[in-house]
């Protein structure tokens, strides 16, 4: 999660905010509560604030990092606490089911660039049965989508499609103040639990993703003109739903509801 930036900028690029808040740092690694012996992944460390306390305290850390240039200051700052693998490589493009090599679960850690936090988000989602947990620091507003409820005004696909899978648990937020350079948003630390088993069945998937997909992309519209293509509003009511319904008015269950009435292809 980046460190003390000495003679290292951060890049806009890659989305860069060196954190280096002590306080910070402690209530971050404290939520995480890192032991011995388990399997650590941390995305974008940059220069290592969060790395070292981690690496420190369980012996072992995988990272994840994009730019080249921080990796020597990366290494630097560990030596000696421990064995650091990094993966010089985009998060997007990692297969972290194929990091976990062993019985342990992973345990994601990382300062999710901004700018692409949503795909990174739905990305972690895909192996979420080889992960236990992940503490991820992202922009506030986005942490207010992740755990918004039906009928509140952050409701919307990315809430659904992430409680679908996970619980998700606001934990504190962080002032620009805590970053060099100081991002132009608040910040917050999300706590993510991979949920035993997932609230939409695995055949039903990709039906519901579409319907949740429909339904937001004009939330201002009635249920029976977003779903149109995939459902006539006399099936939204056999589905238990009312086709005047808007978007954000529907809870999951709802929309297993609907994704179960679309007919098979």
């Amino acid at each position: 999660m980046n460190g003390p930036t000495g003679a290292h900028q951060a890049r806009k690029r890659f989305g860069q905010h060196f954190l280096h808040d002590p306080h910070v740092i402690a209530r971050i690694i404290a939520a995480v509560a890192p032991l011995p012996g388990e399997h650590l992944v941390e995305i974008g460390p940059g220069l290592g604030a969060i790395t070292v306390p981690l690496l420190r305290a369980c012996g072992q850390l995988s990272a994840v990092e994009l730019d080249r240039d921080v990796i020597p200051h990366l290494r630097a700052a560990t030596a000696g606490l421990g064995r650091l693998d990094i993966l010089e490589a985009d998060a997007l493009t990692v297969d972290f089911s194929a990091l976990r090599h062993d019985q342990r679960p992973l345990r994601l850690v990382g300062n999710l660039p901004y700018n692409i936090s949503t795909p990174l988000l739905f990305h972690f989602l895909e192996a979420a049965a080889h992960i236990r947990d992940m503490h991820f620091m992202l922009q506030k507003e986005v942490v207010e989508r992740m755990a918004a409820g039906p009928g509140e005004a952050d409701y919307g696909r990315l809430s659904v499609m992430l409680q679908a899978r996970l619980k998700v648990v606001p934990l504190f937020e962080i002032g620009p103040g805590a970053f060099r350079p100081p991002p132009k948003v608040d910040s917050a630390i999300v706590r993510l639990l991979p949920l035993p088993e997932p609230r939409v069945p695995a055949a039903l998937q990709a039906a519901f993703a579409e319907v949740v997909r429909l339904a937001f992309a004009q939330r201002r519209k009635q249920l029976r003109n977003t779903l149109k293509t995939v459902l006539a509003a006399d099936a939204i009511e056999a589905a238990g739903v009312d086709p005047a319904a808007r978007a954000e008015t529907l809870d999951l269950a709802a929309y297993v509801r609907l994704a179960e009435a679309i007919p098979p292809r």
